[in-house]
């Protein structure tokens, strides 16, 4: 029995991903529950499993091209096992028949070129036309690319599975068709005559671009498509303003001097900035709660929970895990949650749930050596603060120049429903909670 195998549901909002590659190949035997393929969406990148055994008949959307939830992905026959017995049963006794007579027509002579009646192979038909390629062995999407781009596909060499035609190998036929010197001229003879002309001017020597390997065109995963359209999107949407302020963090430095051994010791992992600025930023949300919300429609809507979002650097692209509940953790839980998530990250195993929803994020440019930066809004939320590395500063203290580790931080907002009043109010509690931090212990 042939059963399909199709795109599942993908998550909240969530209706397309991109076949990164498959597991198996055409034939290929497969168990329950052995992954078959990876997908990759706007936020994670996911496997999808065989739900039943038999052998992968075929693979009906290769590596790059682009699905939607329910689209076909492959066919997994699952009396494939027996069929390939029964197929070898059949090829023995085939085998056996072929020494004797051939069945013969009705003039008594055997048909030696096997049965007129045969259909003709569509492929060889196909081969009889200019650019005739059949549907399966090309991507829709390449078929459309060397359409716009006048490439023929039988001059395409396919690269997919079976040698199916992709975007890849259509960007490849333009940009080598781009890279070919120009004809010939039809008469050199007559050519050469204008060259040595009395009034003829010498022309500068053309360029030829070929095996110019200057340029290299690579195509944006989905999720790097996925973070250029939303950025774009925040940038369009939101009237997005950033104020800017300075921590001093001598003390916050102090206490994780004297407290790391202990702290890491007791709890199984280090005690680092972002989880007093977590717990920083929770008390200045409750303090100006519209920077927890979001605009739906023509209202404000208040949230009443603090989900906090880590940005986290991954290789496809920044990724934003969520801290649930945010205010119900210790440092130690904050702490041990930024550091799974990090490690998930870095393995591309971060789950849906784990990136579902926040209400305001946090983006640490300064692991990275940025010493400020605007950071972007993460819609629909209306908040989002960006710090910086540390650096040693002069700065006055009581009357007197001193140096202190100062770090930059900006508070990026959505200035439609939050005024430049309540933003900067906001940064300078999350300064005095995190330069004074034994009140976070009273205010979180």
């Amino acid at each position: 029995m042939a059963i399909d195998i199709t795109v599942p549901q993908l998550g909240e909002s969530i209706v397309e991903a991109t076949v990164v590659q498959w597991f198996k190949q055409e034939g290929d035997q497969v168990t329950t529950g052995e992954a078959l393929l990876e997908l990759e969406t706007e936020k994670v990148t996911l496997e999808v499993n065989a739900n039943d055994s038999g052998v992968l008949s075929r693979i009906e959307r290769a590596a790059g091209e682009d699905v939607r939830i329910g689209d076909l992905l492959g066919v997994l026959d699952e009396s494939g096992e027996a069929a390939g017995a029964a197929g070898a049963a059949g090829a023995d006794s085939a085998g056996s028949t072929d020494s004797k007579a051939a069945p013969e027509d009705e003039s008594g002579s055997a048909d030696e070129s096997g049965s007129a009646d045969e259909p003709p192979d569509p492929a060889e038909e196909a081969s009889g036309r200019s650019d005739a390629v059949s549907d399966d062995r090309v991507t829709p999407v390449a078929r459309r690319m060397a359409d716009e781009a006048g490439i023929s596909l039988s001059e395409v060499e396919g690269t997919g599975m079976g040698g199916r035609i992709r975007r890849e190998d259509v960007e490849r036929a333009v940009a080598a068709r781009a890279a070919e010197p120009t004809a010939p001229d039809a008469e050199p003879a007559a050519r050469a005559a204008e060259l040595t002309a009395p009034d003829a001017e010498p022309t500068a020597p053309e360029a030829d671009p070929a095996g110019d390997d200057r340029e290299e065109i690579v195509p944006m995963s989905r999720r790097r498509r996925t973070i250029a359209s939303r950025l774009v999107e925040a940038q369009q949407t939101a009237a997005m303003l950033t104020t800017f302020n300075e921590i001093d963090m001598s003390t916050v430095m102090t206490i994780r001097r004297r407290n790391r051994e202990a702290f890491e010791e007791r709890h199984g992992v280090r005690l680092g900035f972002m989880s007093f600025f977590v717990k920083a930023v929770i008390g200045a949300l409750r303090d100006f709660p519209e920077l927890n919300g979001e605009i739906r429609g023509d209202a404000i809507v208040r949230k009443h929970y603090y989900d906090i979002g880590i940005a986290v650097g991954a290789e496809d692209g920044l990724v934003v895990p969520v801290l649930r509940d945010a205010d119900r953790m210790s440092f130690a839980e904050i702490e041990s949650n930024i550091r799974q998530y990090a490690a998930k990250a870095g393995e591309g195993k971060l789950s849906l749930e784990d990136l579902r929803g926040g209400t305001f994020t946090i983006t640490n440019g300064g692991v990275f050596g940025s010493m400020l930066s605007t950071p972007i809004l993460n819609p629909p939320q209306v908040g989002i603060l960006g710090l910086h590395r540390i650096d040693d500063r002069p700065v006055a203290v009581d009357g007197e120049v001193v140096i202190r580790p100062i770090m930059y931080v900006a508070l990026s907002y959505d200035h439609r429903i939050i005024d430049g009043r309540e933003a900067v109010q906001f940064l300078a509690r999350v300064k005095s909670l995190i330069e004074v931090p034994a009140a976070l212990l009273l205010e979180v």
